[in-house]
């Protein structure tokens, strides 16, 4: 049994791990440490395990065998370095740090220490990504030259959930985030646009404020590609009923999928006369199994999830450099980051 800690309770799927925890047959939480005691305490009495107020004194415990990284993010570098070198897993939620430089600073500790990193990109796992990625390998859609990513919904909106939304307040303190609506909600789209595309030259990004907090609540960045390549991220927090969407275009055709009715439908010069006139949807394939379960099964077999830290470090990149362009006002390139 892998004996896990619950670091923090700050973000909001920290509760989805716990019980992902608690439903896999291979771990079980034993610990909880959160910079609220307060807080920390009464996660750790709801669950009957031990509350540590030292984050130190829970790592000296040699009867804790991983944790799961539910920080801040302006501390995920100060707590995930702390666990590797204590030689605790780590699990965490994205994104691992807000600069480049910090995430190399994390990955060699965690190299150092050899315990295994696995950074929560849920929607690698999912059966349309899995699906997009297939006909994209089969290369129906020519010469890729757009992709549309877009994930967004109202948690910055007044409602009967709360005055200022059902968003934790936290989420717009700019200190502990690193941003808005782009870093936190953006990294799902920002991440399957790197999966469709890879690395872009450059990154241009416009950050809307229209709830007036610190933090971005609408946002779009442009992924600039030096075959001509675009993609388009968009993410916000102010839109009651905006699907999730994904879109590729292509020199030979063009996929599209929209939760609005989990369908993908593709329309391709290369699958003959029908699929050139009408758009032909497409099956899902099964899930992936979650970071989660990933984690457990790099921990049991000495495995390492270089796909997935690659995809983190490079979310990192593509989020210090939309933040950095959004600052500036101007193109940014990826080439530029200190790392």
């Amino acid at each position: 049994m892998i004996r896990v800690a619950m670091l923090s309770f700050w973000h909001v799927h920290a509760k989805d791990y716990a019980r992902q925890a608690n439903e896999h047959p291979d771990t079980e939480i034993v610990a909880v440490w959160d910079e609220l005691p307060e807080r920390g305490r009464k996660e750790a009495a709801e669950r009957g395990v031990r509350f540590y107020e030292d984050l130190n004194e829970l790592l000296a415990q040699q009867d804790i065998d991983a944790v799961i990284v539910d920080t801040p993010t302006n501390v995920h570098k100060e707590v995930i370095t702390a666990a590797a070198k204590a030689g605790k897993h780590i699990f965490t939620e994205k994104v691992v740090a807000t600069t480049i430089k910090a995430c190399n600073d994390i990955m060699a500790a965690v190299e150092a220490a050899g315990v295994k990193l696995t950074v929560s990109l849920p929607r690698l796992n999912f059966n349309y990504t899995l699906a997009v990625q297939d006909i994209l390998s089969r290369g129906l859609l020519g010469e890729l030259t757009l992709v549309r990513t877009r994930l967004s919904h109202n948690g910055a909106i007044p409602s009967e959930r709360g005055p200022q939304g059902w968003l934790p307040l936290h989420f717009y303190n700019e200190e502990q985030c690193g941003g808005g609506a782009m870093i936190d909600l953006g990294c799902h789209p920002m991440y399957l646009a790197r999966l469709f595309l890879g690395l872009p030259e450059s990154v241009t990004a416009n950050y809307g404020y229209v709830t007036g907090k610190e933090v971005e609540d609408n946002a779009v960045t442009v992924l600039r590609y030096a075959n001509g390549a675009l993609a388009i991220v968009e993410a916000g927090f102010v839109n009651r009923f905006s699907p999730f969407v994904i879109e590729v275009h292509g020199t030979e055709g063009s996929l599209l999928y929209s939760s609005h009715d989990d369908k993908l439908l593709v329309r391709s010069a290369k699958l003959g006369e029908e699929a050139m006139k009408e758009w032909q949807v497409q099956e899902l394939p099964e899930e992936r199994q979650s970071a989660f379960h990933q984690w457990v099964d790099h921990i049991r077999n000495g495995t390492v999830a270089a796909d997935n830290i690659q995809m983190a470090l490079d979310l990192t990149r593509l989020m210090e450099a939309s933040n950095t362009s959004a600052r500036t006002g101007a193109a940014f390139k990826l080439n530029d980051l200190a790392e």
